[in-house]
């Protein structure tokens, strides 16, 4: 049951690292495909690639980092994922500080998912639902990660921009990546520190995590 959890963590958190420098300058990727064909696709390319790279599977950073940069990157929106997570402060930040806390969330992603993609063998992922958030331009698309033991749900959360549909938010277990962090990122802005504060703590939580990263 912890590989399989670990397994869906790592599709979790694959799906919300930001565009490298290289592929914010490109154009973007129009596509017309529906929120759970894209959602799909993007499962299975990422498992496939997994299963066939004893590097990937080693815990190898350096190629998980080009996966997902290929595979994932053109379907997600990083930028309105870390603005969330961090809430209203967002709007007081400078952009050197919002550039600080996009790279520094990344590298907090990568350390989740570099430990997990190595527990991936022969997993699937079966799409069961797909729904609209009141209210809203978004969707919701249900899936479930299947291997040995019971099936993890992992859910993703999608809206439109332009034509393309883009990934804001993955749900595993129950609970929501991107809100899970705005509410650890709400005690460190509500200290009296800011931004800077947050900025900092991510750093530190970094640093003490790095030892052992293959990369």
């Amino acid at each position: 049951m912890k590989k399989l959890f670990l397994a869906a963590a790592a599709l979790l958190a694959a799906t919300l690292v930001p565009l490298t420098a290289a592929q914010a300058q490109a154009p973007a990727q129009a596509t017309t495909a529906t929120p759970d064909t894209l959602v799909r696709q993007i499962s299975t390319e990422v498992l496939d690639s997994v299963k066939a790279d004893k590097a990937i599977q080693g815990g190898d950073t350096a190629k998980i980092l080009a996966l997902v940069d290929t595979k994932v990157m053109p379907s997600v929106n990083f930028e309105v994922a870390t603005r969330s997570a961090v809430g209203p402060k967002w709007r007081e930040a400078t952009p050197e500080q919002r550039s600080k806390l996009q790279t520094e969330f990344k590298t907090l992603l990568v350390r989740l998912y570099a430990g997990a993609l190595t527990q991936i063998r022969d997993q699937t992922v079966e799409i069961t639902r797909t729904q609209p958030v009141a209210n809203s331009t978004q969707v919701v698309v249900q899936s479930e990660v299947r291997g040995k033991g019971e099936p993890i749900k992992l859910d993703y959360r999608l809206d439109k921009f332009g034509e393309a549909w883009k990934i804001i938010d993955v749900n595993v277990g129950g609970i929501w990546l991107v809100q899970s962090y705005r509410s650890q990122f709400q005690q460190v802005l509500s200290g009296g520190g800011g931004v800077d504060a947050l900025i900092a703590r991510l750093v530190e939580q970094n640093k003490s995590g790095a030892t052992g990263t293959k990369s």
